[in-house]
């Protein structure tokens, strides 16, 4: 493999192989722009990344799936994709919890806004994690979204960053992350959203994280940067264990893309306010009021927001938008991971947790 320069563009030469999966494909020289978003990423417009620093998972990471760097046309992928944007079933419920498709339908049916909590498992410790899972959900958080810790976050902005390195140098592996859930998930009564970059995903085999995250009593996944051409793949392994596989659209997605986003995404359709990463904004994009009414024109699906949203005002201003659900992160995280101690974290979560669930319809 060999990479051409010209001017504003990359082009990677890839050596020619036989079809190994499909009839009919084709595979042809693929133009990398030097500064790409999400075209290549579902959540591309969150970093712009060189083709040096383009990651892709490795050739047979997944069954089935073309190499990484070329483009497959073909009869079979076609129908693939096809596939991939049809509606998924929602995920059946516990036997003493709903799906998170089944929270929000009930939300949305009693004229309520969600309340989505994102804290980074293993910040400052596992231990305190689990306690402040249960305290999220006593507050009546309807979702809890909790961040698997990677080395390199790069959608995550300062705070989420530095709160992942703290807990990768506590020890929190993936095995440890699905271990605490195991043990915690039963007493709560709100589903459980794993949120976790795609490079640990595949490091741990497709069929072996999402049997894992089932175990672990987990209900729903976001995946910021599942490319877009694997959804189907990864969607079919996630309901396969009653995994709602949640999608992100952007202010930047092309309306066509954000259709397929919407028809495709499972427990709700995220909306990220803003073009960046995470972390917390004075005022919420002006924006996102157009773009969620433009979403809910091709879709019936809940639309919750997310990225900069942190304070009362930000919540409120998105109920009176129609937002079904707000996803506090950055802010919430900054709470319990940078606080003196454990019990001083859990005490400011719960202040601040209550701030933002009262300010909510």
């Amino acid at each position: 493999m060999r990479t051409i320069n010209r001017p504003g563009k990359a082009y990677v030469r890839r050596r020619r192989s036989p079809p190994a999966t499909c009839d009919d494909v084709c595979y042809r020289e693929l133009p990398v722009p030097r500064t790409m978003y999400t075209d290549i990423y579902m959540a591309s417009t969150m970093k712009a990344a060189s083709p040096a620093t383009l990651r892709l998972p490795p050739a047979g990471a997944w069954q089935g799936a073309p190499a990484p760097g070329r483009v497959a046309v073909g009869r079979k992928l076609a129908a693939a994709a096809s596939l991939a944007l049809e509606a998924p079933a929602p995920a059946p419920a516990d036997a003493e919890r709903l799906s998170v498709s089944q929270t929000m339908s009930r939300l949305r049916a009693k004229g309520k806004t969600a309340f989505i909590p994102y804290i980074t498992a293993g910040d400052p410790d596992l231990e305190t994690t689990a306690e402040a899972l249960r305290l999220l959900d006593s507050c009546g958080a309807d979702v809890i979204e909790l961040g698997v810790p990677f080395s390199d976050p790069y959608t995550d902005g300062p705070v989420i960053q530095n709160s992942a390195a703290r807990a990768l140098a506590g020890g929190a592996t993936l095995d440890a992350v699905m271990s605490m859930l195991k043990e915690v998930t039963p007493e709560l009564s709100c589903p459980v959203v794993l949120f976790s970059y795609f490079t640990p995903i595949v490091r741990r085999g497709l069929l072996n994280f999402t049997a894992a995250a089932k175990a672990a009593g987990v209900q729903g996944l976001i995946v910021p940067d599942l490319p877009y051409g694997e959804t189907f793949t990864f969607r079919r392994e996630a309901i396969k264990n009653n995994l709602e596989l949640v999608l992100l659209t952007t202010p930047t997605t092309p309306a066509d893309r954000m259709k397929s986003i919407t028809a495709a995404s499972g427990g709700f359709v995220y909306l990220v306010s803003v073009v960046g990463v995470t972390g917390t904004r004075a005022n919420v994009n002006p924006r996102v009021e157009h773009l969620l009414r433009e979403i809910k024109q091709v879709t019936d699906k809940a639309v919750c927001v997310g990225f900069g949203i942190s304070t009362p005002g930000h919540v409120r201003q998105l109920a009176e938008w129609g937002a079904d659900g707000v996803i506090i992160g950055s802010a919430m995280v900054k709470q319990l991971g940078e606080a003196a101690s454990p019990r001083e974290g859990l005490k400011k979560l719960e202040e601040y947790a209550r701030s933002l669930k009262d300010a909510l319809p």
